[in-house]
């Protein structure tokens, strides 16, 4: 199976990274291929000096990897793993159509809950299945992924909930490379339930500059977490999915599951300087629910209170 990485960011190349060490370590049959499309001195690096993992969980350094700038290099694949920035979605959709061919996949691992309309547009639909990643990791350097804590997972299925012999070849491939992997048969409810997530975590880490154990710890911050869920809760409802009567019940026990000094990944970008997601994370809250009459007091507060930051220091 070829697999071309779009996107070899924190995301997409550590999963990416983890698939390709199956071909590195000479693994009898195992049948992968992987090529990460990158760019400028992250793509430099990993050319250079390879792609390494810096992980207390499981660290790893591939020394030879198959990386280019151009998809056109790399040619059709069977599974493309989407993981641009949200902000990249129509770019590097245009981009992969050079990896296409009738029956390739495209798992998106993006954040929030537009970027698989936008592929489905772009691509066509046939072409495209949804995904989520659970893992807190960042590029430390070019070439060099830092992964904080041991969660590593990723969650795919096809939109219409099948599993399609192209999924499934995928799941034996990611089932054995050293990372959690999962099929799904309700992707877009998964893809909801991490955005009821990821929209308030990311939002309001990055309003307070603050990380989960400090979130979770003060009384006034866990409430507006909260809060912010049950605003995306009631926003999923309202575009008929429905994420269960306890979901802010779940989301509270996964705060509390995570590593204290775990940050999302828009504080992360915040403090180093750079683009934020925002306007596809609490500002597409805000727009999805105006649309349909849903109130979200607190990530309007978020979406405002941020946006001076959306693109860069102000």
């Amino acid at each position: 199976m070829r697999i071309a990485v779009m996107g070899a960011g924190a995301v997409g190349g550590y999963f990416g990274a983890r698939m390709a060490a199956l071909e590195a370590a000479g693994e009898t049959g195992s049948g992968v291929e992987v090529h990460f499309v990158a760019r400028g001195r992250h793509l430099q690096a990993i050319r250079t000096n390879g792609l390494r993992i810096d992980s207390h969980a499981s660290p790893l350094h591939l020394t030879a990897v198959r990386a280019a700038d151009d998809p056109a290099e790399i040619g059709p694949v069977d599974v493309v793993l989407f993981a641009v920035k949200l902000w990249d979605t129509e770019s590097a959709a245009e981009a992969c159509r050079p990896l296409l061919k009738p029956g390739t996949l495209v798992i998106s691992l993006q954040n929030g809950v537009t970027g698989i309309d936008t592929l489905c547009r772009v691509l066509g639909e046939e072409h495209v299945g949804g995904g989520v990643a659970h893992i807190s990791a960042t590029i430390a350097e070019p070439g060099v992924i830092r992964h904080t804590g041991a969660l590593a997972r990723i969650t795919y299925g096809e939109l219409n909930g099948r599993v399609t012999p192209r999924l499934a070849a995928f799941h034996e491939i990611a089932a054995r490379a050293g990372f959690e992997a999962k099929l799904s048969d309700s992707i877009l409810r998964t893809v909801w339930e991490k955005f009821a997530f990821l929209a308030p975590f990311s939002g309001v880490t990055a309003l307070t500059r603050q990380p989960a154990g400090v979130i979770r710890r003060v009384p006034e911050t866990r409430a507006l977490f909260l809060d912010a869920v049950a605003e995306v809760a009631r926003l999923a409802r309202a575009h008929d999915v429905d994420l269960g009567t306890d979901i802010v019940v779940r989301i509270e026990a996964l705060l509390a599951g995570l590593v204290p000094e775990m940050k999302s990944s828009m504080l992360n970008d915040l403090e180093r300087g750079g683009r934020l997601e925002l306007p596809w994370l609490s500002g597409a809250v805000v727009r999805l629910a105006a649309e349909v009459g849903v109130p979200t007091p607190v990530h309007r507060v978020i979406a405002a209170a941020l946006a001076p930051y959306a693109d860069g220091p102000p």
